[in-house]
């Protein structure tokens, strides 16, 4: 086999995280894309996956090795079409936070599909960063700060945590002017704690050393949806409580305390994004969500 081509064949055995999905990608056998992999392992003399019950993994040799090898084969891909334009196909497997994704991201994925006839999406929406290389994602949207400083970013804008109540809870318990006036609130959060420490922009501190609440809930809809029935003061981003604001059924507090925004990110691992399908799909989706304006309120 053309080494060249080994390595694409290990570059989707990584985004696959499987022998037999990689291998109906390649349109080849199971037992060639194994042998590929093997030829690929003995001549490198490094174990380049972990095989597990469940999906393939890379090892820490494989994840530097697909991360060079994701150019390699883009460079040459680009190389070859020459002027022809690359045809936008194969499957895409995207990621977001699971509101975020209810609300914004599910609708983009489905006006790409609109547009694309030769595309697959698997969309996976949840709350925990996904490992994108482990788990086999082209495209990732990431709300916060980025640790990983291999990833490939594209900005589209912001949200900033916002402390909100309901008008009836308000009324009933009164208005937190500043965050010492927080102390004898209830407060809503999630179930790994009894008490919350929240913090505050700049030096306008004096905040209860602890809040506490009588209900905790893990679940960010059902903590809106707590806040809303006047069960306390909640902490939210702002995408997620946008249209309750408007809408009147919550109240923003405590606005001059709030902490900097929080980037948001569309993100590729190392340069696959060169693929066609990932390039299209990261202009296809930055365009329509920097003009969001949850991504883009103060």
């Amino acid at each position: 086999m053309d080494r060249l081509d080994e390595l694409g064949v290990f570059v989707r055995i990584v985004e696959e995280g499987s022998l037999v999905r990689a291998a109906k990608r390649l349109r080849r056998s199971p037992p060639a894309v194994t042998r590929a992999l093997a030829a690929l392992e003995d001549r490198l003399g490094v174990r380049l996956v972990d095989r597990t019950t469940r999906r393939l993994a890379p090892t820490e040799a494989g994840r530097a090795l697909y991360d060079k090898a994701c150019t390699l084969v883009a460079d040459y891909e680009a190389a070859t079409v020459g002027a022809r334009e690359a045809p936008v196909r194969g499957l895409l497997r995207i990621t977001a936070p699971v509101q975020f994704g209810r609300r914004h991201v599910a609708p983009v994925v489905s006006r790409f599909l609109d547009a694309h006839d030769g595309v697959e999406v698997e969309l996976l929406l949840n709350d925990r960063n996904i490992d994108l290389i482990e788990e086999g994602i082209d495209v990732a949207l990431r709300i916060g700060q980025l640790a990983d400083s291999t990833l490939t970013v594209r900005p589209v804008g912001h949200v900033r945590r916002l402390w909100v109540a309901s008008p009836a809870y308000l009324k009933r318990r009164g208005t937190p002017r500043t965050p010492a006036e927080l102390a004898g609130h209830e407060a809503l959060f999630g179930t790994s704690r009894s008490t919350i420490d929240w913090a505050f922009a700049g030096a306008r501190r004096g905040a209860p050393a602890h809040m506490t609440g009588r209900l905790r809930v893990d679940d960010v809809e059902t903590r809106l949806r707590a806040a809303r029935d006047g069960r306390g003061i909640a902490q939210l981003l702002s995408y997620q409580v946008a249209e309750d604001l408007a809408a009147g059924r919550l109240v923003r507090l405590l606005q001059a305390w709030e902490r900097p925004p929080l980037p948001v990110h569309l993100v590729t691992k190392g340069r696959a994004h060169r693929a066609p399908k990932i390039e299209a799909f990261l202009e296809f989706a930055a365009k329509r969500l920097l003009a969001f304006p949850v991504l883009r309120e103060s």
